[in-house]
């Protein structure tokens, strides 16, 4: 790896000091500018005792001569063996045997299977057929069904509405279009026949462009990769197909899963103009704007809360472990969900329905029921709600200017969202969450540095506009494993903690973003959905929090508030 020097005035001594550091690692060094015949270090010399004095630093150990001499051939031979697992070529789709598991020792799964309860919806075909942008998938699968609407005049209707606002949105990468009209005509042949699929037969969709879809060009938001075609279809994209699902865009991601810029251009809320947060900025800006049914996007730690929040949209983030990731590009394998998004929550649980289970890749998938009862009686389950946030000054939390103007702008939306949860007789139940974080987010960052170990070590990453992601890529190759698994095992400890802080509550309501970290860390499954609006005009959220693999709670509580406001009913009128 060609290593990118800092400013001319450096020391050769301190450099040929990082370069043995590089040589611990295994990560071919360069030369070194200023000595004599550009001496190459590490790279043909091997590790000497002189470079493992040098990364006693990071390893936080004090040796002695004797004691490095003592190490200094395992150590060597250690980067023969490193050597050979690069040799591998390792797809990004190599799955690791350690498996993140979200819950804590002696947790009761439920594995009984029961019928799912969908709510039943009769409606009419409207007289314009452009109202069909914002109903939801329900309504439209209905329309369907009973074959008042195709999903030709559905899916030409969408693919219209994408072309039409994208110039000021920019939420599409590359339009599927010839496989979406073909998905359309098979889907409406099938249930011309009688062979409804179910729910999303025929149902137009749009997917965030970490994942692959044979044929078309796979980007991950760079102009590093805006040509290349990866040839197999991401788990998700299969079981939506099956399901008779039609595929009509692939929608823009932050570069590398980060934020919400991308090679194409700055993907925009279609409420505000603005920001649409990232890294799932095209799926939740294509929701809002009735461009698609319902979208798929992915969260390593906000990508779709960000978003949702942003485009006023409903987001599902299901526990981890529900949803294959096979095709779609690591960020962190411990870290990683696959979320839908969508106009409301049952639409998110239907969605839901058709790509959770394992596959043959995805080695984190478990095989366990989701029984969505549209009709479940949440007055039998026990609510929460995060009381840090309304209970800092009393609590002596210090609190920085920004957090109080961020704090202050959203309370007054959940406070509203708590009485709504009163009124209905619930007695909220407290909960401090503060976990003690340490800095356990280390795993997160040393996975993304092992997931793009040989586009870092190739260079190829100098290429990348945005270098946040590369920079922390070259960054955690220096973490010693000994701390990434200290690291695990700390996470444990939080999960535990979570758990108990949980024990007397099904499900528990925050202001968006307050636990975000903690959620994901510990892999609980969320919902956000709108709550209100901001005297500027952009949307705001609330957040409800279930227990592991109890999403069918944590969905049925989310859409009672849904069904109690209707704000998810709102839409732009700039894309009306």
């Amino acid at each position: 790896m060609k290593h990118k020097t800092s400013n001319s005035n450096e020391s050769v001594h301190n450099r040929r000091i990082f370069l043995q550091h590089l040589a611990v690692l295994g990560i071919s060094s360069t030369v070194i500018p200023g000595c004599a015949n550009e001496t190459v270090v590490g790279e043909d010399n091997g590790i000497t005792v002189e470079t493992l004095k040098a990364a006693e630093k990071i390893a936080g150990l004090t040796l002695n001569n004797g004691e490095r001499k003592e190490i200094l051939e395992r150590v060597n031979t250690n980067l023969e063996t490193y050597n050979k697992f690069r040799e591998q070529h390792l797809s990004y789709y190599s799955f690791p045997s350690m498996v993140f598991n979200p819950v804590s020792p002696g947790f009761k799964f439920d594995h009984e299977k029961k019928p799912l309860i969908f709510s039943k919806v009769k409606i009419q075909r409207p007289n314009n057929i452009e109202d069909l942008a914002f109903y939801s998938v329900i309504q439209l699968a209905n329309l369907i069904k009973t074959k008042q609407v195709s999903s030709l005049e559905l899916t030409k209707l969408y693919l219209a509405r994408l072309k039409k606002f994208d110039g000021d949105l920019k939420f599409v990468v590359t339009y599927t279009e010839d496989l979406a009209l073909k998905q359309a005509k098979k889907a409406d042949q099938e249930i011309s026949l009688g062979n409804y699929r179910g729910l999303l037969h025929g149902i137009p969709y749009g997917i965030k462009d970490l994942f692959s879809v044979r044929g078309y060009k796979t980007t991950w938001g760079t102009r590093v990769f805006e040509d290349r075609i990866i040839d197999i279809d991401a788990t998700v994209v299969q079981k939506l197909e099956a399901a008779g699902a039609v595929l009509v865009a692939k929608l823009a991601t932050g570069t590398l899963a980060s934020g919400e810029k991308w090679f194409g251009g700055h993907t925009r809320s279609p409420w505000t103009k603005r920001s649409s947060g990232g890294s799932s900025a095209g799926p939740a800006s294509a929701v809002a704007a009735g461009c698609v049914a319902f979208a798929i996007g992915t969260e390593t730690n906000g990508s779709m809360v960000s978003p949702c929040d942003a485009c006023g949209v409903t987001g599902f983030r299901p526990t981890f472990g529900r949803v294959s990731r096979y095709g779609c590009m690591p960020v962190s394998w411990s870290f990683d969900k696959v979320t839908p998004i969508a106009r409301n929550v049952e639409d998110c649980a239907a969605v839901f329905n058709e790509i959770l289970g394992p596959d043959s890749f995805d080695n984190s998938v478990v095989d366990l029921p989701f029984n969505w009862n549209s009709q479940l009686d949440i007055k039998n389950l026990k609510i929460g709600y995060h009381s840090t946030y309304f209970d800092k000054e009393k609590k002596g939390i210090p609190q920085n200017e920004d957090q109080k103007v961020w704090f202050k702008s959203r309370s007054s939306y959940i406070k509203k969202a708590f009485d709504i949860f009163t009124k209905m007789g619930f007695d909220l139940r407290p909960l401090d969450i503060q976990l003690p974080h340490k800095g356990e987010g280390i795993m997160m960052l040393v996975e993304a540095a092992a997931a793009f170990d040989e586009f870092t070590r190739s260079n190829i990453d100098d290429e990348v506009e945005d270098q946040k992601w590369p920079i922390y890529h070259r960054a955690h190759r220096f973490v010693p494993a000994v701390e990434y698994l200290q690291a695990a095992r700390y996470r444990t400890i939080m999960i535990q903690k979570m758990d108990e802080i949980m024990k007397d509550v099904d499900v528990y309501i925050e202001m968006t973003w307050s636990t975000n970290w903690s959620t994901n860390l510990t892999g609980l499954p969320i919902v956000v959905v709108p709550c209100g609006f901001h005297k500027s005009g952009r949307p705001t959220s609330v957040t409800f929090v279930g227990k592991p693999y109890q999403e069918a709670k944590v969905l049925a509580v989310a859409k009672a508030f849904q069904d109690a406001t209707g704000f998810h009913l709102k839409h732009p009128e700039r894309v009306r």
